[in-house]
Parts: C-alpha cells; sequence; structure tokens
C-alpha cells in the first residue's frame, strides 16, 4: 500500500508598491496649508510692507521643491506592502 498525503500550500505574494500614494500622507496636508498661508499672508499685507506677491510666490517655489525633495527622500526608503489576491501563484 502507498501512503498519499496531499498537502495544499495556500500562499499567498507579498507584493510591495514603492511607497504611501501621496494624498495618504500628512505632508501633503502641510505643503497645502503652508501654501494657503503664506498666499493669504501676501494678500493680507499692505502696499508698504516688503511682503507681497512676489516673495510670496517665491515661498511657495520654495515650499514646493521642499515638498518634491521630502517626497523623494519617503520614496527612496520605504515600502507599501499588501497582499496579492490572485490564484495564478498556486502550485
Amino acid at each position: 500500500m502507498s501512503n498519499t498525503n496531499t498537502i495544499n500550500h495556500d500562499h499567498t505574494r507579498r507584493i510591495s508598491s514603492e511607497t504611501k500614494a501621496s494624498f495618504k500622507t500628512t505632508e501633503l496636508i502641510v505643503f497645502a496649508l503652508a501654501v494657503v498661508g503664506v498666499l493669504v499672508a501676501s494678500a493680507m499685507s499692505d502696499g508698504a510692507s516688503d511682503f507681497g506677491p512676489k516673495e510670496a510666490w517665491f515661498l511657495v517655489t520654495l515650499l514646493a521643491i521642499g515638498y518634491m525633495i521630502s517626497r523623494g527622500l519617503a520614496k527612496s526608503g520605504s515600502r507599501d506592502f499588501f497582499d496579492d489576491g490572485s490564484d495564478t501563484d498556486r502550485r
């Protein structure tokens, strides 16, 4: 007599994307609030002030550069793992 044992291995692949979507991060919220704050401050300043639209848009540009750098650093070192629900890898 032969002894036949059948083992069913139910494996699910572990997949990772590069990182979380940008809208799921606090970086985007902080960036948006900072931009709004700078533009509101610029709009509320009077004409005699040294802070006007030109300086405000320069600061918004610096904020955008900082945001892009922070997202690049986040993408370079983190992974967002999830399970693959497909049945293609079952053996």
